[in-house]
């Protein structure tokens, strides 16, 4: 059978035979030989950049780099310049694959990936999905993403949706009356498989769930949903099983690196290894041991276009106890180092900390469909719901309990009904905001 996604990689001058037979063999090390191809892998990507990119070596300067640890740790702030200026001799605007993140850490920037390394990127895309029954080539995805809005960005989108055998549904309108629609397409679609962001996926089982409807019975050629770019809490997982009749398999990936981690059928969030090196480090880029947790730095280790050697990318996690050199297991994504909260007694507090514990009492009677924190002032926080009715005070005070006993007292809360939640440009729903 003709194979549309891949042909239309290899016509872009992406080599994906190549990188597909590379990644199998690297998949196909056995634990030592993992081991030592990560180490060389490491080794010979910094050498690349030493040796071929100004921007790098400027940022290395005369440290002593004999060692892993002394290398600098690279952050958005460093990125914040002109590409042209970062790129590897013999690389150029023309010649790489070019994107830009989405800014949900606030720093948006401009990257490269030479086409070899994006090529990599889709074969782990490939392989990741395909250990769950999933063929690009092949299966049709419902595709709850957001898309540009202006006319040659969108026509370019709904193209690749094409040649990807996706089907993307309106992610910035989900009232009831459009779900009616979304549903009215799983009815007469063979779909194999959602993928999106999670707040509108979960927007969609809510609708299920008030219906009474399981997706899997409307659409029996379902097997798996694979949810990304916002948390996903395990009461929203349980809802989305529950809803949908399917496998719930989270993702954790970034535009200007790849698949970091991805669930696999046993349930392990396990990292890329494969074309990814991940470290977990404290305020000092010293290593954390497995099951504390810390900053996610990451190493691409096939990118030669651009250098991203330990790239603070803005997350906070924890390595599972059991994790390996060759085999790392994400034990949590807890969020984004600027989603902090900071409260007057001075302590420090991740933002989706008010939100876990405002969700599990402000959706006890299924009345709220989504909701969003703010924090204006030091002890001022806004919460933005969307409703059928305003919340009484009972919850208002159950909220505000709740609240005082896990994080601290004293501190107030207007709450706001609204019609719909502002999103970003993208259509990401971001759960908490500080504005300090």
């Amino acid at each position: 059978m003709f194979s549309i996604f891949d042909f239309s990689l290899r016509i872009n001058g992406f080599p994906i035979r190549k990188a597909k037979s590379d990644l199998d063999k690297i998949v196909g090390l056995s634990a030592d030989e993992k081991k030592q191809f990560i180490e060389n892998q490491k080794q010979a990507i910094v050498d690349f950049h030493l040796e071929n990119n100004s921007f790098y070596q400027k940022l290395v300067g005369s440290k002593n780099h004999k060692n892993w640890k002394d290398l600098p740790v690279l952050n958005k702030t460093n990125l914040q310049i002109p590409l042209e200026s970062r790129l590897s001799k013999g690389f150029s605007t023309k010649t790489c694959y070019i994107n830009k993140t989405s800014g949900s850490s606030g720093e948006p920037f401009v990257f490269a990936k030479d086409k070899y390394s994006h090529a990599l990127t889709w074969a782990s895309n490939m392989y990741r999905f395909g250990l769950h029954g999933i063929d690009f080539n092949r299966s049709l995805q419902a595709r709850f993403y957001g898309i540009t809005l202006d006319f040659i960005g969108n026509k370019k989108e709904r193209f690749k949706d094409f040649l990807s055998k996706r089907y993307r549904f309106p992610i910035f309108d989900l009232s009831d009356a459009v779900l009616e629609k979304v549903l009215k397409k799983f009815q007469t679609t063979k779909f194999e498989y959602l993928n999106g962001y999670t707040s509108s996926i979960v927007l969609f089982a809510k609708f299920l769930r008030k219906q009474n409807l399981i997706l899997k019975d409307i659409c029996p050629t379902l097997k798996v949903c694979m949810v990304t770019s916002e948390m996903l809490f395990e009461d929203d997982k349980i809802l989305l099983e529950t809803q949908f009749g399917i496998p719930i398999i989270n993702e954790y990936g970034a535009s200007e690196l790849d698949l970091i981690a991805f669930q696999n059928p046993n349930e392990e969030w396990l990292i890329n290894s494969e074309t990814l090196f991940v470290e977990i480090l404290d305020e000092n880029n010293n290593a954390v041991p497995n099951g504390a947790e810390g900053k996610i730095v990451i190493t691409s280790l096939f990118n030669k276009a651009h250098p991203f050697i330990r790239y603070e990318i803005g997350d906070i996690g924890i390595l599972d106890e059991k994790s390996t050199l060759d085999k790392p297991i994400l034990k949590q994504l807890i969020g984004r180092t600027n989603d902090i909260a900071i409260l007057p007694s001075g302590k420090k507090s991740p933002g989706l900390t008010f939100y876990y514990v405002t969700k599990s009492i402000i959706e006890d009677d299924g009345n709220v469909k989504e909701f969003v924190i703010k924090q204006r002032e030091i002890d001022q926080f806004e919460i933005e719901y969307v409703s059928e009715t305003e919340l009484d005070l009972v919850q208002i005070q159950k909220i505000e309990q709740a609240i005082a006993l896990y994080l601290e007292p004293n501190l107030h809360f207007a709450f706001i009904r609204k019609n719909t939640l502002e999103r970003t440009a993208r259509g990401k729903l971001k759960q908490f905001t500080s504005f300090l």
